[in-house]
């Protein structure tokens, strides 16, 4: 009896050894995405060892970054082709999306967004993956509400097939330095400072994408997790003071010589979103 039970404490510790070791290793979906090729560059940072999906067709947007990490081709769209790419991960966050309808190529927001998460869930269960990170939406009055109910709809599917997962209500990112509308330069400041950020504007203000991609990389790779649902409060806390303030490479102190980052070696003219062949119908 006395064997047995140490047995079964070994096989136990040996799965927990497991877990925690392959925690680390990532699977992206979304590669050659402005927010897929972004998270990557942030879990690269972190020391994460990432592997990419990138739809055929775009492998030449991974530019640089596509030597810094392991990448297959397939389609979110065609479970098949989804077998056995996230087997050995920890981890899997889907990315994949787009705010932009088009109806009469059959792309609607619940094709684009609950059908490509419906499918990347399917692949973490079918490939043995204990946990799954899904890129969801803030829902900020300035954005679609047929583009945030989709969302939610993935958010509960995952619920319902019991996916262990952590949901990133994300406000829209912006890359630092670009031009972009006075609106949402005027709602990230008022979601920056208070009493506006204590309103619920903190929740929903655009924010550099360098923010957003590093909370996303750090809960993902968090070991234990005391949340299901992370708002753009929570990817706040989860960067330090000088990474709020500037883009600063990770491992580099103030007044260091800058080092190369992967932060740098991505395509500032990465897409936002991933969308399906247009010729395909599934």
């Amino acid at each position: 009896m006395e064997r047995i039970t140490k047995i079964v404490a070994f096989h136990h510790a040996a799965k927990v050894h497991f877990m925690v070791g392959n925690q680390r290793r990532v699977l992206v979906t979304g590669g050659g995405t402005f927010l897929g090729d972004n998270i990557t560059a942030a879990l690269l940072g972190e020391g994460a060892e990432v592997t990419l999906l990138v739809r055929p067709g775009l492998e030449d947007r991974l530019g640089a970054l596509g030597q810094r990490v392991r990448w297959w081709t397939a389609d979110i769209w065609d479970v098949a082709s989804l077998r056995g790419r996230a087997r050995g991960h920890g981890v899997v966050i889907h990315t994949v999306g787009s705010m932009t309808e088009d109806h009469s190529q059959g792309l609607t927001h619940h094709r684009l967004n609950f059908v490509s998460a419906r499918n990347a869930a399917t692949m973490c269960i079918s490939d043995g993956v204990p946990q799954m990170v899904l890129m969801s939406s803030a829902a900020a009055p300035w954005i679609s509400r047929s583009y945030v109910r989709s969302k939610r709809e993935a958010e509960e599917y995952l619920q319902r097939v019991g996916v262990k997962s952590a949901v990133i209500r994300a406000p829209l990112a912006y890359i630092r330095g670009q031009p972009r509308p006075a609106f949402y330069e005027l709602m990230t400041l008022l979601g920056s400072v208070p009493p506006t950020s204590w309103l619920g504007v903190g929740k929903i203000a655009p924010m550099p994408i360098d923010v957003l991609a590093r909370g996303v990389a750090r809960i993902a790779l968090e070991p234990q997790r005391t949340n299901s649902i992370y708002t753009a409060a929570d990817l706040r806390r989860r960067n330090q003071r000088h990474e709020l303030a500037k883009p600063l490479m990770v491992g580099e102190a103030p007044g260091e010589k800058p080092r190369v980052h992967p932060f740098d070696l991505l395509d500032d003219e990465a897409p936002f979103g991933w969308v399906p062949p247009s010729d395909k119908r599934r």
